[in-house]
């Protein structure tokens, strides 16, 4: 690993000779980066300087570490690292400080580069067929187009209503704007236009100023609509996706972190932290297939009870070996299609399948050897009936915290995926972004009838990784208790800010409130600030060592195979990977608690989660958020003679090919640039 310099100037050090060609390019593509930020260069100048650098290179000593080398470096440069070099010859690089960066011109900045990747992705062929699909009439399919309201009409409408006096204004504005919520279901088509319901979101999706991309896990799309009108145009959308598994912010805020949960135990020991800890031991080690295990003699069913640090050593030692067996075969095509295969028939035979393949045996033998130690340790303080006493014992012993810690984890596995979602996609499109619609979408995506939508459509599917784990199918509750989401800046998001209604209008509690909560600033820790030609070379270079690809995107493997294949293309490289890994572009983190006992729900501690709304009418709910919308938000925004101008702004007038409407997509083929609507989202 190479030496960190003085000050927080961090070395790149490549494996190249000392007077090899390789490494003075290298030094001369430092220098004239250190020169292109001084000079605030863009990011075309900043790639115009990689393309000089890879021209340098002789024929040969070209290679695949020198390509990766340059492109983390260029990619540090582009995000405004300090770059030099020292007069003994060595690259240094320095993260950007928080000072030096310019909120404005770093939102500008961030802003610019998603869109290239956004218009990137318009200009592949698959997109452009794809648009034109949705936008041609066929037969009874109407064009997407005729989900555009025009703003010219919605303006004026909404210049009537301002006239009347305010009491009047809510019951007139149900006539202008009528939201509604639908729910994006495969080969389901909408009923007034004969689009897929898919295809209708995607569309709208691809006027966000990122690229669109599909997510692995549990995900939900939605629809806002507008009945108000003929077709009911699309006021918005939204979707839910899996969580990101580890935000400390989050974590600690919820109470799940490990420093933070043991802090509230050992400040409060009860009688029933032991209860919860045998329960947990108890669950994880009855969803553990083990027959197999049985069979190689590496345990018993005594021990499953009465465990031995004998049993323990030869669990770790076999799920280490299965673990280098998945390694080295994963790539082979048997292996890729036992574990991408699709259940069918006996889905109990299916399972037991995967939890025999070498990753799951891994996971399985490590799982169960944390499981049996930490059941060591309880039975070594705690009778069995806990007392007080005998946890703070436990929680004064080092072994006894560490325990504590891996059930903690444990817990936290058994529920991030199910009863936590992150809101991925959120925003309104034009001609209602100018009116705050963007608000009401997000207050819709924490909505008794998104969470009640969530629960049916998950309500039998079986869990992918504990029941590969179980060898049997394994279905989890999928009550969402917490919404989680970032901003894409750091200087907070305008549509989530002061974002809060009385859960009572709801049939919520007086005094209670759903809103986003901000919940802290992330640790600026991540992969975002790597461009995807810079991950695909450390790849290259991952797979061309002696130990092969290490890293394989099979779900279930690890957390964020991204995350990882960067680790470890850059201890290829020799370059101090925590420190690069630390981007510096921390976002604001909010969270939306559902729950009352939401902490207790999330450790297993509860079983039924106690909303802070009414959860027996869904629809209703919709119908009160709507309501509060229009009062709260939307009264206001219609006394602006500059927001009305810019609802306006937004018509079904073609100019050319396309109509003059921010939520035209507009293909890049003509350099024209799609308006950005949501900039200050993270999606």
């Amino acid at each position: 690993m190479s030496r960190q310099a003085h000050n927080n100037w961090v070395v790149l050090s490549p494996p190249f000779a000392e007077r090899s060609a390789a490494r003075c390019v290298f030094r001369k593509h430092a220098q004239r980066l250190a020169a292109l930020i001084e000079q605030l260069a863009d990011d075309a100048a900043m790639d115009g300087a990689l393309e000089a650098a890879h021209g340098d290179v002789p024929k040969g000593e070209r290679s695949t570490i020198l390509s990766a080398a340059l492109s983390v470096l260029t990619d540090l440069a582009r995000q405004r690292w300090l770059v030099r070099v020292t007069c003994t010859g060595e690259v240094e690089v320095h993260r950007p400080a928080g000072e030096r960066l310019d909120p404005r011109r770093e939102k500008a900045r961030i802003r610019s580069q998603e869109l290239v990747k956004r218009n990137e992705q318009l200009r592949e062929p698959a997109t452009g067929r794809f648009i034109e699909s949705v936008v041609s009439r066929r037969g009874q399919q109407l064009s997407v187009y005729s989900l555009l309201r025009d703003g010219r009409d919605l303006a004026a409408s909404l210049r009537e209503v301002r006239g009347l006096p305010i009491e009047e204004r809510r019951v007139a504005l149900r006539s202008v704007i009528d939201p509604y919520l639908q729910f994006v279901e495969s080969d389901v088509r909408c009923q007034h236009t004969h689009l897929l319901l898919q295809d209708i979101w995607r569309y709208f999706r691809h006027t966000w100023t990122n690229q669109y991309a599909s997510t692995p896990g549990r995900t939900m799309a939605f629809l806002v609509r507008d009945r108000s009108q003929p077709n009911h145009p699309v006021i918005g959308i939204g979707a839910l996706g899996s969580p990101i598994v580890q935000i400390r912010e989050r974590d600690a805020w919820l109470g799940w972190h490990p420093e933070a949960f043991m802090e509230f135990v050992t400040d409060s020991p009860s009688a029933e932290l032991g209860v919860w800890l045998n329960k947990t031991i108890d669950t994880a080690i009855g969803e553990i297939y083990v027959a197999d295990l049985y069979a190689e003699g590496l345990l018993t069913a005594r021990d499953l009870h009465a465990p031995s640090v004998e049993v323990i050593d030869r669990l770790n030692a076999y799920g280490k070996d299965q673990r280098e067996k998945h390694h080295r075969f994963a790539n082979t095509p048997e292996t890729r299609r036992d574990l991408r295969r699709e259940r069918s028939g006996d889905s109990s035979e299916h399972w037991r399948t995967r939890a025999e393949s070498h990753l799951y045996k891994s996971k399985r033998a490590l799982t169960l050897a944390d499981m049996l130690g930490s059941r060591m340790v309880l039975q070594r303080y705690l009778s069995a009936t806990p007392t007080i006493e005998a946890i703070r014992r436990l929680l004064g012993s080092t072994d006894g915290v560490r325990m504590v810690k891996k059930v903690l984890r444990k817990a936290k596995a058994d529920r991030v995926g199910i009863a936590m979602a992150d809101v991925t996609v959120c925003g309104a499109i034009a001609p209602y972004s100018p009116l705050l619609a963007g608000k009401l979408v997000s207050m819709l995506a924490a909505s008794p009838e998104v969470v009640d939508a969530y629960q049916r459509k998950y309500l039998e599917q079986e869990s992918e990784i504990a029941s590969s784990m179980a060898g049997r199918p394994i279905v989890r509750p999928s009550e969402l208790v917490f919404l989680g989401t970032t901003s894409l800046y750091g200087i907070g998001s305008s549509q989530y800010n002061r974002l809060r209604m009385p859960a009572e209008l709801i049939g919520g509690r007086p005094g209670e409130r759903l809103e986003y909560v901000e919940i802290g600033r992330s640790g600026a820790y991540g992969t975002s600030h790597f461009t995807t030609c810079t991950v695909n070379d450390l790849v290259k270079l991952v797979q061309q060592s002696s130990n092969g690809q290490r890293v394989n995107s099979i779900f279930g493997e690890g957390v964020s195979p991204k995350l990882r294949k960067l680790r470890e293309g850059l201890d290829q490289l020799n370059f101090p990977t925590d420190a690069l890994l630390q981007h510096g572009r921390a976002r604001i983190v909010y969270g939306i608690p559902l729950a009352r006992n939401l902490r207790e729900y999330l450790l297993g501690m509860d079983k039924v989660p106690d909303y802070i709304f009414a959860p027996d009418n869904p629809r209703a709910g919709t119908e009160a958020i709507a309501a509060w919308w229009m009062e709260r938000w939307l009264c206001r925004r219609i006394e602006s003679d500059t927001v009305l101008d810019e609802v306006e702004r937004h018509t079904t007038v073609r100019d050319g090919r396309y109509l003059l409407h921010g939520a035209c997509v507009r293909l890049p083929e003509t350099e024209e640039t799609q308006p950005m609507l949501f900039d200050d989202l993270a999606y």
